[in-house]
């Protein structure tokens, strides 16, 4: 059977500015939904109309700004907000169930149903919050198919309400286009999503593909699309390997971040969360239940050769579905010095943080060399990395050549950054984690990662049980 979308296509030839993808739209006679758009104005809409030709598209639309109107049509959260997934969700859902309950489909038999939907807060008066909102489309490619679902966050980077306005409609026909022109290539579709837009405008921070239209697609891999674009600067997802909104999971919690390659996981990987997050937990003001740790991989360490490109999609999802049985949040960013990584966090919250790290990192840390682009030089960066009371927990090192153990109290740092350390060290920003397994210490993920792929055996004894378990199971980081 013949798409109905692709008769559609042969009206109107491909083309890419806002009032054409809308027009196109318009003239694909079998495209017909709903729009639903909460605290922006009707922004998308509003392409719609000003193209021409809506009327056999637009079924109705709605702005339900008064709270009260807006629970009475979808009910009222749990949380009582209205700026959030659940509640986009529920109007995208609510919306179609209209359309299929009041649309015959004995009448319109070729109809391809739709309903778009976002609930936003633009920047406020104060400028204070630049604003965020979530977007989405509940869409069919097929006449009565099962619906499938695309939803994303935005944050606005915009200091002004109307060009939040202005950009929010822009990408809101980017998206409605790219569901039902792009839905068989979702890595190009999120391109689209920035057609006619620019990151220091808009920013896509999370993102999920549902249902039949996407069968097969991995989400993390589509939140991965976002990082090496450009397009955000830190994805995050759960355990499950569901991508989540960062803000959501970091909101007023105290942090613990451990960064790594992760490739695999190894028991000194373990013991650094366990016994790191024990002395977390002992530190004044850290409620446990208001406390997550992220696994932190940054976009370099999942490069091959050094070029962006070439990253090994399945090692990256080998290394996450490694994590994620560990019960692991999971975050892949754009960072390459750490105090970027405490930047990210302190926008999202005040409360204590924590960095997990070996001996070797933290030399790094006082090398000048990585501050130069800083005006402000290593003085710049340390103003900004020792966040309010943020502590380093050091792992050990054992020195390959002397056996010596390395911790804070021996380990070297230039002359120059001396007393720099010596500073936050006696100042008890670096805490030496001194419950440790000294075997363990000749581990290194690289190695037990090179044992694995030349086939080689007693690699599993490096690793937590059930890490060991499922790297053989599943034949994982062994794939050429």
């Amino acid at each position: 059977m013949m798409s109905t979308i692709a008769e559609g296509e042969k009206k109107f030839e491909e083309v890419t500015s806002v009032q054409n993808k809308a027009m196109r739209l318009n003239l694909n006679e079998n495209i017909y939904g709903t729009f639903a758009e909460i605290g922006a104005g009707q922004e998308t809409v509003r392409h719609f109309f000003r193209a021409g030709n809506a009327s056999g598209t637009v079924a109705k639309t709605l702005s339900a700004y008064d709270k009260d109107f807006s629970d009475a049509i979808y009910g009222i959260e749990d949380d009582g907000r209205y700026v959030t997934e659940d509640r986009l969700t529920r109007m995208m859902r609510y919306e179609t169930g209209l359309i299929e309950e009041r649309i015959s489909r004995l009448k319109h038999p070729n109809k391809l149903f739709f309903s778009y939907a976002n609930t936003v807060a633009t920047i406020d008066w104060a400028k204070k919050y630049k604003g965020h909102g979530w977007l989405g489309i509940r869409f069919q490619t097929r006449p009565g198919e099962d619906y499938s679902e695309i939803v994303l966050h935005v944050q606005f980077h915009e200091n002004n309400a109307s060009h939040q306005q202005i950009s929010l409609g822009v990408m809101g026909v980017n998206l409605i286009y790219g569901a039902f022109y792009h839905h068989d290539n979702p890595k190009n579709l999120l391109k689209h999503l920035f057609d006619h837009l620019t990151t220091d405008k808009i920013e896509i921070d999370a993102i999920n593909f549902t249902g039949p239209a996407f069968r097969g697609v991995d989400n993390r891999l589509m939140s991965l699309e976002l990082l090496k674009n450009g397009i955000t600067q830190a994805i995050m997802f759960a355990p499950d390997g569901n991508n989540v909104l960062p803000a959501s999971i970091l909101y007023k919690r105290n942090i613990l971040t451990l960064r790594g390659s992760f490739r695999p996981v190894t028991k000194v990987n373990m013991a650094m969360y366990e016994e790191s997050l024990e002395l977390f937990l002992n530190e004044r003001k850290v409620d446990k239940e208001r406390t997550v740790v992220i696994f932190e991989i940054t976009l370099s360490n999942l490069k091959g050769e050094g070029k962006i490109d070439e990253i090994d999609e399945q090692d990256f999802l080998d290394r996450a579905d490694l994590l994620g049985s560990l019960g692991q949040t999971v975050m892949i960013s754009n960072f390459q010095e750490y105090y970027k990584v405490v930047e990210y966090f302190s926008q999202h919250t005040k409360e204590r943080m924590g960095l997990t790290m070996g001996v070797s990192t933290l030399q790094d840390i006082f090398d000048e060399r990585y501050y130069r682009h800083l005006s402000g030089g290593i003085l710049e960066a340390f103003g900004k990395l020792f966040f309010k009371r943020l502590k380093i927990y050091l792992y050990p090192l054992k020195d390959k050549e002397t056996g010596e153990i390395i911790t804070s109290e021996n380990l070297k740092v230039h002359p120059r950054m001396h007393e720099l350390y010596q500073y936050f060290k006696d100042n008890g920003r670096v805490v030496d984690i001194k419950n440790y397994d000294p075997t363990t210490l000749d581990i290194h993920s690289r190695h037990v990662f090179q044992m694995i792929q030349e086939g080689k055996t007693n690699w599993e004894a490096m690793l937590p049980e059930n890490t060991a378990k499922m790297i053989n199971e599943k034949k994982l980081f062994t794939r050429k």
